[in-house]
């Protein structure tokens, strides 16, 4: 990889182009009940901004870690994400819609 990619993937272990991206069945129902679509998502975790105030990473193993990411979807809703990487693949918890409240139903 270019350099530059190498540091945009070491972002304190989160790796932002992973190989696969798994989506929780908590995180596909906050999805299509914020509108929210795949691409945005992907979008967030190439470009927004770690909240490390709501991340939990510490000195957790690689596979129990959580990063909070933040930042404005295609439509202007600001969003946090929840990624939590794995082996090359990074699973979204949930999705939450920072500037309005949703009625969703999901558990």
């Amino acid at each position: 990889p270019e350099p530059a990619q190498t540091e945009q993937q070491s972002s304190r272990g989160l790796n932002r182009q992973p190989g696969k991206i798994n989506y929780s069945k908590h995180a596909r129902c906050r999805m299509a009940c914020r509108y929210i679509s795949e691409q945005e998502v992907e979008e967030i975790l190439k470009n927004g901004s770690i909240n490390y105030r709501k991340s939990e990473i510490g000195d957790r193993p690689e596979c129990r870690r959580k990063y909070a990411l933040e930042g404005n979807t295609n439509d202007g809703q600001r969003v946090r994400i929840i990624f939590a990487p794995c082996r090359g693949e990074v699973t979204v918890v949930t999705v939450i819609d920072l500037g309005q409240e949703w009625a969703c139903d999901c558990q």
